[in-house]
């Protein structure tokens, strides 16, 4: 069907009997651009739009095109043709796809350069039609947020939705996330779903669907190939992997950071190795971890936090005053300290600390290096920290480690009992074993 298109770039197509999803070569002067024939959603009805090799999506106008030729038709055609008659049949998906927000899966104006969601499953089909080639698919728009606008009660109506996705027979959950704050969503599904019975894998994109260097298609079909294909059971994210379009790595949900503001390969594991590799063109998964959590029967779903908790980033000079107000004029019950080097803050708040935990407010140490752990038995300030009874977080990062808190103080009233599990290794937050290969190092050969 040409559905999408109108006017004159109809008229080409029925008469070339070239389809959606067919694979054709457009002449334009001395270029010739081969790709996939993919819904136009632009009010011009001169604009064809193409998926190139490499991914990206084009838009071309039919004017000065002096040739227009069929390659082969569309392979996953009668693949669509089962899902939609499927679905009409009440059948399940396999992976389930909840769109948070972000600008993963947009359907771009060309000649406007507007985008909007794509938010139904066949309008995400019409986006990316390889998805096809690997599994049935649904999809379900939860909310539709910026992710500097993610909540903690956010995270619970994800979890539960999840939680749904997979009672309702998928094997995979694929969650559409903006990146700016995708860590902390990682890490509050991991600690909500410690019991799952596949791959629950969040993804985004760094550059929108209107950029020629979007990544949001390739990650996209990453991530649903990772939901597919994974023998784990755990939170994920999947990005891109290089600054090109070779792979993507998909990375523990409490052990990756976003490392870059732009770049699209931003995200990286940190005190750890990515659980696997997804070769996007092949549909092949690659495992680079023997060291992740097995599917389980049942996904049991514990999802509930307490955000009278608090990150603070210590630097020199930090008012006393300020600290101290926190401490004792708010509601506080926790506090995550990312410290200097081994897990240092000045030696002149170690009395306010130790006032505080003997007030029952949990104080957990990590470093503001990221890479490594905290160690406060090396250096007098650290020792006297630890006797102000501060608790040292290991290498937890510092954001999966207020993630954590909020889950623990969600369950836990005793100062002990909160401390216990602040420290037990639940869903892998804590390496145990450091290699040299862990840490990247940069070089200027």
């Amino acid at each position: 069907m040409q559905e999408n298109y109108k006017g004159k770039a109809y008229d080409i197509l029925k008469n070339l009997n070239i389809e959606e999803g067919d694979l054709i070569e457009i002449k334009k002067g001395d270029l010739r651009i081969r790709g996939i024939l993919l819904p136009s959603y632009s009010k011009d009805e001169r604009i064809f739009v193409i998926k190139l090799d490499n991914g990206y999506n084009i838009g071309i106008s039919i004017d000065n095109i002096s040739e227009i030729k069929l390659i082969t038709k569309n392979s996953s055609k009668a693949q669509e043709s089962e899902r939609k008659e499927v679905s009409r049949n009440g059948a399940k998906s396999e992976i389930k796809i909840i769109s948070t927000g972000g600008t993963i899966v947009s359907k771009v104006e060309y000649e406007t350069g507007a985008v909007r969601p794509a938010l139904t499953t066949e309008e995400i089909v019409q986006f990316l039609p390889e998805i096809n080639e690997i599994a049935k698919v649904d999809a379900e728009v939860l909310f539709s947020i910026l992710s500097e606008n993610m909540k903690p009660e956010y995270w619970v109506k994800i979890a539960e939705s999840v939680k749904k996705a997979f009672d309702e027979g998928n094997t995979g959950v694929v969650i559409a996330h903006g990146t700016d704050t995708m860590a902390y969503t990682a890490s509050a599904l991991a600690f909500s779903l410690r019991s799952l019975q596949g791959p629950v894998v969040l993804v985004g994109s760094q550059r929108s669907s209107d950029r020629p260097s979007s990544d949001s298609a390739i990650n996209l079909l990453s991530a649903v190939t990772t939901a597919k294909y994974a023998p784990f059971g755990e939170v994920v994210v999947n990005m891109h992997a290089d600054s090109s379009d070779t792979y993507a790595l998909v990375h523990r949900g409490v052990k990756v950071r976003k490392m870059h503001s732009s770049r699209r390969d931003a995200f990286q594991s940190v005190n750890d190795k990515p659980l696997a590799k997804v070769l996007w063109k092949e549909r092949k998964l690659v495992m680079l971890d023997k060291n992740y959590m097995s599917k389980k029967g049942e996904t049991t779903l514990d999802a509930k936090f307490d955000n009278r908790s608090f990150l603070l980033y210590y630097y020199p000079g930090l008012d006393r005053d300020f600290l101290e107000h926190i401490l004792t004029n708010t509601k506080i019950r926790g506090l995550i300290i990312a410290g200097t080097g081994l897990g240092h803050t000045s030696s002149d708040y170690v009395e306010l600390f130790r006032k505080a935990t003997k007030d029952g407010i949990f104080i957990g140490m990590t470093t503001q290096c990221l890479f490594g752990r905290v160690n406060m038995n090396v250096y007098t300030t650290g020792r006297q920290l630890l006797d102000a009874g501060v608790t040292p977080l290991e290498d937890m990062l510092p954001e999966v480690a207020l993630v954590k808190l909020m889950w623990v103080l969600a369950h836990e009233q005793d100062l002990e009992k909160i401390r216990s599990l602040m420290i037990s290794n639940l869903v892998g937050e804590i390496n145990p074993r450091h290699t040299l290969d862990l840490f990247p190092r940069w070089s200027y050969e």
